[in-house]
Order: structure tokens, then sequence, then C-alpha cells
């Protein structure tokens, strides 16, 4: 009998609770797939609390992200065999050791990368993608403010855009977080903690601010992140670590020199196939290239998705977080 995290009642990191479920064959459209590896996100959190609603309602298994092997194929699938090496990224229903799911949602992984750093990258490495190459294409002439540098998408970004030739800042939480990012492509991270971020990006830029922010954190970062940017930069919102962004009145973005926001999700860059495959097969190239790398800092049983939690929302961990059935 397969085993999954299946949440009853919404609320704290106690409500994952393990259970045994009866996984029938895959249907028309989908692979069954027995599971290596499942990534630990901040969406998850936003799941089992209900800031984000579940499609399926209560009870619901939660989790986007994952990569194992294909060990059953439905009816009308060509693209996908047994014993396929795939991943995902937009599939709920990821805490589970085995699964069914719908082709439209998989990748073949490459050969030269393990399925444990598949499952625990694919959300956060096409979430670094579509921010650096698609919602602000960043290059040489870049200087960019991340927020969040030694979390899951913020290690990644920091080694892409500094492979994309950009001046990469960064904040963090803890000289230990700070020495993490330094070392994983950023030129300067401030201690958030202890410094006023806003007058360290003016001084690091000397008083020009930055062309664009991303920004997962949230309601401690806003409204701060706009008066680092200089006139005409965007502000990127695409998470909220630390609670949601209030409504705010649209005309503060003229004020602060006629700023961009936007407020992107992986799901809506990857929404049709030829989006999906180049997204990720931009991901597997860069890492394959070693440009970018993959450290998986964190793992812990499927059992133990709990405390998985309470760590991240504690800020204990760094980088990408693997589950493992």
């Amino acid at each position: 009998m397969a085993q999954a995290i299946v949440v009853r009642a919404l609320g704290g990191p106690d409500v994952l609770k393990m259970e045994g479920i009866t996984l029938q064959p895959p249907g028309p459209g989908e692979v069954q797939i027995r599971q290596a590896a499942i990534g630990l996100n901040f969406i998850d959190v936003y799941f089992r609390t209900g800031l984000y609603k579940s499609a399926e309602g209560l009870p619901f298994i939660p989790g986007k992200e994952g990569a194992g092997v294909v060990t059953a194929v439905g009816d009308n699938v060509s693209r996908f065999v047994v014993g396929d090496r795939v991943a995902y990224a937009s599939a709920d229903g990821a805490y589970a050791s085995e699964r069914n799911i719908e082709i439209a949602h998989l990748v073949k992984v490459p050969d030269g990368i393990p399925l444990e750093t598949a499952g625990a990258m694919m959300l956060k490495g096409m979430t670094a993608q579509y921010l650096l190459n698609q919602t602000f294409k960043v290059g040489p002439e870049t200087t960019l403010l991340f927020h969040a540098a030694a979390g899951g998408v913020g290690l990644i970004a920091g080694q892409w855009a500094k492979a994309l030739g950009a001046t990469v800042i960064g904040t963090a939480g803890s000289q230990d977080k700070i020495d993490l990012a330094l070392a994983h492509g950023y030129d300067h991270v401030i201690n958030y903690r202890t410094d006023n971020f806003v007058s360290q990006v003016k001084e690091i830029t000397s008083g020009k601010g930055v062309d664009v922010v991303y920004d997962s954190v949230g309601r401690d970062t806003y409204p701060a992140s706009l008066d680092c940017i200089k006139p005409r930069g965007l502000w990127v919102s695409f998470g909220n670590s630390s609670g949601p962004v209030d409504a705010f009145n649209i005309g503060v973005l003229a004020q602060k020199g006629s700023l961009f926001a936007t407020r992107p999700t992986l799901f809506g860059y990857i929404a049709t196939r030829p989006a999906l495959e180049a997204c990720a097969n931009s991901l597997f190239d860069i890492v394959q290239s070693n440009k970018v790398r993959i450290n998986v800092n964190q793992t812990y049983a499927l059992a133990d998705a709990a405390q998985a939690h309470a760590d991240l929302e504690a800020r204990k961990t760094s980088g990408t977080t693997a589950l493992i059935p």
C-alpha cells in the first residue's frame, strides 16, 4: 500500500499525518510513478494553512514537486514508458510514496541528474528560470536585489544571475546564511535583521537603486523594497513567506519613480507543453553545465513532513530540501 501525508484539517505542521492510501491503476493520459524524492516548498505551507485553497477541498495530499520512476502507464500515453525517470513541479498531491499523475505535468530527467536532486529542484529551479529569463531579462547591465538569498530559489537564482553577468545583491538573516549566499553567486549580501537594506542598497549602487527586486518575503519587505528600485524599475512579488502584502494604492508606484509591479507564478509560465519543456530544459542545461549547483541541504523522511514544515517556517533551513518516501 502506498503511503501519503493527508491533510484533514487546516492548521499548523501537526495536521500533516501519514496514512496508507489505495492507489488505483493510472487512468487515460496518466502514468503511475514510484517517487524517489519530493520537494519541500513554502507554497506547501500556504495550502496547509489555508492561505491558498486546495482545489480538492479537505482532505487533500499537499505538495507540488517530485521525481521518480514510471511504474505503470495508462491509456493514450505515448510520451512516457515504464522505467522513465521523470519529474514535475506543478501537480498537487506530491507528498506520497507512489502516485498517479497526468503526463501534462511531467518531463523526463536527464541521466546526469540524480532523482533526489531533480525532486527537490524543479519548482525552485524553474521559478529562478522564469524570474531571471522571462519576467525580467537579466544580463550584464543588470543590478538586482533578491530577498531570501539563502533560500531554495535564492541560492539557485544567485548563481544563475551571476552566470548571466549581473551584479547580484541579496538579503539574509544570519551570518551563516550570508556566507552561504556569497558562495552561491551573490556579490553583496545584507543582513536584514541588523542592517537597513534600503540604505545598504543605495550605498552599494551609489544612490541609483537596482533594476529589479525579487521579493518572496512579502509583508516584512514591503514597501521598503520599492525604495530600492531605480525609476521605471520592476518589483517582482512572487511569494509571501512573512505574510501577504496588504492591498496598496497603485499610486505609490508613481510616487516611487514610475515603477512597474508584477505578481507572477511559475504555473502561469509553464501552462503549455512547449513552455514547460523550454523552462525545464533551460534548468537542466544550466545545472549540467555546472554554472548552477543544486545542493540538497536537508532531507527528511516523508513521515517527518511536520518537522520539515516547522523548520521551514522557523527559517532553520537553507537551499533545497527533499522529503524521502
